[in-house]
């Protein structure tokens, strides 16, 4: 089977690496499988284009204290990340661009990161967004704060999607602990 490449750790400056947190290296960059379980708080518009969008994109309905599992299975060309939320599955496919950025593709739209280390963490900080391939002009991308780090010893996330005319589409913030790694 060929090699994987963890793409965190390839698209982060090489000294930045050491710097993060031990829980946001085994989770960005251990194993070919990474299995993981945890809470999430997810918030959002309630209303009916915010929650199309989310049905679209397969991102998760809002709910407080949500059961959260992740699997991240990592290819030689890219990651495919499986989060199960208590009412919905949200999938995405990561691979390195390029433009050196972080692409995710959540069903019909690519987003494009450049990561950067914030202390022990990662931040992802938006770049551009494409909607069947097809660049969205930068105003209509909104803002995506995205990060990943290490609270109370476990691995931490917080994400918070804006977009104009939707108001905040998806925010979620919680905790995972790595539960396999194979």
């Amino acid at each position: 089977m060929p090699s994987t490449t963890a793409l965190f750790r390839t698209l982060l400056p090489p000294a930045d690496w050491p710097q993060l947190a031990p829980t946001v290296q085994r989770m960005h960059a251990e194993g070919r499988i990474v299995q993981a379980s945890g809470e999430a708080d997810v918030a959002g518009e309630t209303h009916l284009p915010a929650r199309l969008l989310r049905r679209l994109l397969t991102l998760p309905e809002p709910g407080a204290g949500q059961a959260i599992t992740v699997t991240i299975e990592r290819h030689p060309t890219h990651e495919r990340w499986s989060r199960h939320f208590l009412r919905s599955q949200m999938h995405s496919t990561l691979r390195a661009g390029h433009d050196g950025q972080l692409h995710e593709r959540l069903g019909p739209v690519t987003l494009h990161f450049a990561l950067h280390r914030d202390g022990d963490a990662i931040e992802w900080q938006l770049q551009g967004v494409r909607l069947l391939g097809m660049p969205l002009p930068r105003a209509l991308c909104g803002t995506v704060l995205s990060r990943s780090g290490m609270r109370d010893g476990r691995y931490a996330f917080d994400i918070d999607t804006r977009l104009p005319g939707i108001g905040r589409l998806i925010a979620y913030r919680g905790w995972l602990e790595i539960d396999h790694v194979a």
